[in-house]
């Protein structure tokens, strides 16, 4: 080969050379066919491109973090920070001496990230273990919700069985502070206080009416949290939690306690169906004590029927039956007609009403007025009534609280059925009288004997301490005291309910016992025992009405007032005068019955005095303020 030729064609050419030889003959003009590249341009251009780029990707970093970094700052909070509410506690409910009804305890509900959660299906059965729930369970509720953030897993434990089932520390679980109610006095107070739900709001009774007073306003604060959703640290609070406002009660709670004691021992002895019993204070209208059967355990609701929740003495109606001839006999001491001595001629013990007949339990001849209702005449209380004008009649009673709520506040308050007397029937009028052809609620029977306690000044009862409702003047003040000497003859020696009567106080009252209607134009062969009572009757101090549903009159013990209602006022108003410090106004007699068991104990002695034996005081010339004059001014001679 000559060094001087130029190099073979297997030698290796540079790579200037290669790229010149694609596009150009073997004489070093261009092929014919081809592309013609400016390698120089192709080079600049791509360099060019890649310096756009650059600037674009600059540009656009300098727009995201400065122009609009807000924007994206809030973008990226929105997936680290979160908003989480601050539980607050509910409000304490207490009784009039401050002893606590309903109280929030903290608890733990333990929740879930579905989305995180799903993503370790091999820790489920772990989880349903630790919940004591079913995994096909468990599964089913996540799959419901796998495209979402939260569900609740448990709630309301307490706090040692969430920090349980988070130890096993599973991807997606947590847990929250929330608040639970609890209610101390159980059944005894359940229809009163009402309950919450799972969210702590009131659902019923006075948790209901005061919901908002009671339950505060929750608070928010911001948190960071990793990509699994764990709780890194806190940011910043946004609104501090505002505790919810405790509320006084009127309630007496160890009166509330006698009265659903001695209530359902009631109900038990005489196998009746339900009960209510309600107590006020005369003064003030506040509701002392109110207890209904059957009752339920608002800690636990699981398996409670509707029935069992209703507060009966507020939403149910009866008719009242002879708790009304009281009524009866102020109206017509009011009218002027008669006077407290007037004689009532009742004979035969019947007379006609339309097509019925109104019967007495026997034929009691010739009354006073104040006999009538010592008697529990049906006859004679309908010949009062008939003798006063309809409207003069309606509009009296209508003043007492009849046909209209008591104005409690209490949540479903019944009204009752008080016709006016256009839709009055021919026997509607006598019926009134004695109790028939109306209906009211336990409640609004005790508002008016509180009223005829309150010399004749009706006042709205309330449940609220402190709170104080106006009074209204419905009938003088003489005519109701003059009432309530009449109604003391009923618990006296001879009355209708000596059941009913205290040791060392003089007792007002009258019994009841209403048939059921039945529904089908006409009464059942069931009944209603009633008693209406106010204690003592120098100085009242409390009005309680006893309203006992459905006594089994086959156990031999009777279903009337008398027998099946007054025993229970007797025994709650023993125990509630005694822990209210009510003086006596019956001093002789508590002497007397001191003076009679000293005696059998000195026999059973064997004459001989025991130093536990008390030397009796003599008996006080006094027995305290004395009632005003029986005879009204204006009455008839």
């Amino acid at each position: 080969m000559n060094r001087r030729s130029g190099p073979s064609r297997g030698a290796e050419r540079s790579p200037r050379a290669m790229l010149k030889g694609l596009f150009t003959r073997g004489d070093g003009k261009p092929a014919r066919g081809r592309m013609r590249y400016n390698v120089r341009q192709r080079l600049a251009l791509v360099g060019g491109t890649l310096a756009l780029c650059s600037v674009a990707l600059v540009g656009r970093a300098f727009d995201v973090q400065v122009l609009d970094s807000e924007f994206y700052l809030r973008q990226g909070d929105a997936r680290a920070l979160r908003e989480i509410p601050i539980a607050t506690s509910r409000g304490m409910i207490t009784d009039r001496n401050g002893e606590p009804l309903a109280v929030s305890t903290p608890v733990e509900s333990v929740w879930a990230n579905p989305i995180e959660l799903l993503k370790h299906p091999d820790r489920l059965p772990e989880l349903a273990e630790a919940l004591g729930v079913p995994l096909e369970e468990l599964s089913r509720r996540l799959s419901q919700r796998a495209d979402k953030e939260f569900m609740y897993l448990q709630r309301r434990i307490s706090p040692g069985q969430a920090r349980r089932i988070l130890a096993h520390d599973i991807p997606g679980v947590f847990s929250q502070r929330e608040f639970r109610r609890f209610y101390p006095q159980g059944e005894a107070l359940a229809h009163v206080l009402g309950f919450t739900n799972i969210d702590d709001r009131g659902q019923e009774g006075l948790e209901l009416a005061f919901d908002e007073w009671l339950r505060g306003k929750p608070g928010a604060k911001r948190v960071i949290r990793d990509g699994e959703g764990r709780f890194i640290g806190n940011v910043d609070l946004i609104r501090a939690a505002e505790p919810g406002r405790d509320l006084t009660l009127t309630i007496d709670r160890r009166i509330q306690y006698l009265a659903f004691r001695e209530l359902r021992k009631a109900l038990q002895e005489h196998k009746a169906s339900a009960g209510s019993a309600v107590v006020l204070d005369v003064d003030t209208g506040e509701v002392l004590a109110m207890a209904n059967l059957p009752s339920y355990n608002p800690n636990d609701l699981r398996g409670q029927g509707m029935d069992a929740r209703r507060n009966r003495a507020v939403t149910d109606v009866v008719e009242p039956g002879s708790t009304m001839k009281p009524i009866t006999v102020a109206a017509a001491l009011a009218s002027g007609q008669v006077r407290p001595d007037t004689i009532v001629d009742t004979n035969p013990g019947y007379m006609r009403n339309g097509r019925y007949t109104i019967n007495d339990f026997r034929n009691y001849g010739v009354l006073t007025v104040a006999g009538v209702i010592a008697k529990s005449s049906n006859v004679g209380s309908a010949k009062l009534a008939l003798n006063l004008p309809d409207d003069y009649f309606y509009d009296f009673v209508h003043g007492f609280g009849y046909g209209e709520k008591p104005g409690s506040g209490f949540p479903g308050e019944a009204s009752g059925l008080l016709a006016p007397p256009s839709r009055w029937s021919g026997t509607d009028k006598a019926a009134l009288s004695y109790g028939y052809s109306l209906s009211a609620t336990p409640l609004q029977i005790a508002t008016a004997y509180a009223a005829l306690a309150n010399g004749g000044k009706l006042r709205a009862p309330t449940f609220v301490k402190g709170q104080s409702n106006e009074a209204e003047q419905v009938v003088d003040a003489g005519i109701a005291s003059a009432v309530l000497r009449m109604m003391q003859t009923v618990t006296e020696t001879g009355g209708t309910a000596t059941g009913a009567a205290i040791l060392g106080y003089h007792v007002a009252g009258k019994t009841g016992t209403a048939r059921k209607f039945s529904g089908r134009g006409g009464y059942s062969d069931k009944y209603i025992a009633l008693f209406a009572g106010v204690v003592p009757v120098e100085n009242p101090r409390f009005a309680m009405v006893v309203v006992v549903d459905e006594p089994d009159a086959s156990k031999g013990h009777g279903y009337g007032g008398g027998a099946v209602a007054a025993p229970v006022f007797k025994n709650v108003m023993d125990g509630a005068l005694r822990l209210m410090d009510v003086p006596p106004d019956d001093i002789e007699t508590w002497l007397a019955a001191q003076a009679e068991a000293q005696e059998k104990r000195l026999k059973a002695n064997g004459g001989k005095r025991d130093d536990a034996m008390p030397v009796l005081p003599p008996a006080p010339i006094a027995t305290g303020p004395q009632l005003p004059d029986p005879v009204m001014a204006g009455g008839a001679p």
